[in-house]
């Protein structure tokens, strides 16, 4: 049967704090039935493994905590000298980039004037941005200043300083003089 009003009132954290030995709130007055039972992420991985966020060019320590070949939490590592433990909003919501029900797992196409998305194979989209890259600079090419303006290059955030080196090396060697990074905007 249900719980009288008294019962019921008996239960309210405020009430377990006022009448109880908990006068801060600290221990049991502050723990639902509910709250006793959870258990911490990290306490069900197999291993941790050590990472980097892959948000900024910070380069904040991570811990992926997994458990059967998959992400359980993502936390920081209070062993960094960088963030001693701490990550911004994004790097906290790490495991979503993983594991998040919205995430796309195969390369998406759009044709021109088209209203449907289509499924690529990965070596087939490389190609048409290959192509298209390449045909772009042949149209676009400035001979007597060696460039062209035809294409340029933003690095996302999520890009660490050796990647988008890397990337300021091929669009450079591509001839393109627009090259920028979003980390640093």
């Amino acid at each position: 049967m249900g719980k009288t009003v008294r019962e019921l009132v008996a239960t309210w954290p405020v009430v377990r704090q006022l009448t109880g030995d908990d006068k801060l709130g600290l221990r049991h007055a502050a723990q639902s039935e509910h709250s006793a039972t959870l258990r911490p992420r990290t306490e069900t991985a197999d291993r941790v493994v050590p990472s980097v966020c892959p948000y900024c060019a910070v380069g904040c320590a991570q811990r992926i905590y997994v458990k059967d070949d998959k992400v359980v939490q993502v936390e920081g590592d209070p062993g960094s000298p960088i963030s001693r433990g701490r990550l911004c909003p994004k790097g906290s919501a790490t495991k979503q980039l993983v594991t998040g029900d919205l995430r796309e797992y195969k390369v998406k196409y759009r044709r021109p004037n088209g209203t449907d998305w289509e499924d690529l194979p990965l070596d087939r989209a490389m190609d048409m941005i290959a192509d298209r890259v390449i045909a772009t600079r042949a149209a676009t090419w400035d001979a007597e200043h060696r460039r062209t303006l035809g294409f340029a290059s933003l690095g996302g955030a999520t890009l660490d300083n050796e990647e988008n080196y890397l990337m300021k090396k091929l669009y450079t060697a591509l001839g393109a003089i627009q090259v920028e990074n979003q980390a640093r905007i």
